[in-house]
């Protein structure tokens, strides 16, 4: 195991993705600073020089960046890399789900039965 990392997660105040690497960082009881991209302008455009590109959640754990990427994902990435061990702990949110900014809108439609 190594050392404590340190993580910056670059995340969205309200966004499925975001909650899920939130619950993934707190199962492991892992430290981190929760950048708002949403709110703050600044940290949105160090999120995109970082990482090279604009979509979110993005999370740099020592140096490394993970891009647009899910809870399961970082979870799989500290896995492989060492940084914690399998936690059987439950989380309580998905850990991929998307935002409601992504979500589908609804459609709607007219529909014209003939008469003018």
């Amino acid at each position: 195991m190594s050392d404590t990392p340190k993580i910056i997660a670059y995340l969205k105040p309200i966004c499925g993705w975001s909650n899920g690497v939130r619950a993934v960082l707190n199962k492991y009881n892992l430290p981190f600073e929760d950048r708002d991209i949403w709110n703050d302008p600044a940290q949105r455009e160090e999120m995109i020089r970082k990482s090279g590109q604009e979509l979110s959640p993005c999370v740099e754990i020592n140096g490394h960046m993970l891009a647009d990427i899910s809870g399961e994902e970082v979870e799989a990435w500290m896995l492989a890399n060492k940084f914690v061990k399998l936690s059987e702990k439950k989380v309580e949110v998905p850990l991929d789900q998307g935002c409601a900014d992504h979500a589908p809108q609804p459609i709607s439609v007219t529909i014209n039965l003939g008469k003018k």
